[in-house]
């Protein structure tokens, strides 16, 4: 998905994130069957993702950068994201 599909396909909760990200592996896992849910955007595919994590992190490319309701965070636990998640 790109950052532009992610942004007209309504869901509540945006992963920006990258291939061979430990910390992208580890939300993943812990958001389970839930983290389908999310659109889920590759920031090396999609060079607006990227500039958008740019622009909240301090021009730093810090993945996982989630969006929540439109509020983003850098680096959250998979328990911060989880509740914005149905089950």
């Amino acid at each position: 998905m790109t950052h532009a599909q992610a942004l007209g396909s309504g869901r509540s909760v945006v992963v920006y994130w990258r291939p061979g990200c430990p910390f992208c592996e580890r939300l993943r896992l812990g958001l389970g069957t839930r983290g389908r849910q999310a659109a889920w955007v590759d920031i090396w595919r999609d060079p607006d993702a990227a500039a958008f994590v740019r622009s909240v992190n301090d021009g730093n490319e810090t993945v996982p950068t989630v969006v929540v309701d439109g509020v983003p965070h850098t680096n959250p636990d998979a328990a911060t994201i989880r509740p914005a998640l149905t089950a």
